[in-house]
């Protein structure tokens, strides 16, 4: 049976939880910010979020008594939020810089 999260670490998981979708919208858009402007600082940035989304899922694992299959379940959702942003900047990127896409409006006058 699945052990419930304890009264004292509701708060811990209540805001590990929080932290989590922060750190990985924020990873996301400064993976992003770092592709448009390539500054150093954004990109380390960007990591550090990702750190901070690490420590996260780990506290959120220790908090909620998640063992075994959910345990893997959340790492391999880490390693999602890592590469996710990734593979989203190469469609994006590669959707706008193809060749031959040309956008035509009809004259509604005519």
């Amino acid at each position: 049976m699945i052990e419930p999260v304890a009264m004292k670490d509701f708060f811990i998981t209540f805001f590990s939880s929080a932290l989590i979708i922060m750190a990985g919208a924020s990873y996301a858009l400064l993976f992003a910010w770092s592709k448009v402007k390539p500054k150093l600082s954004i990109k380390l940035s960007a990591y550090l979020s990702y750190f901070i989304l690490l420590i996260a899922v780990y506290q959120l694992t220790l908090a909620a008594n998640l063992d075994g299959s959910w345990r893997i379940i959340s790492y391999l959702m880490v390693i999602g939020y890592f590469f996710a942003p990734i593979a989203i900047w190469h469609l994006c990127k590669q959707t706008h810089d193809a060749t031959g896409l040309i956008t035509t409006q009809e004259n509604e006058n005519e």
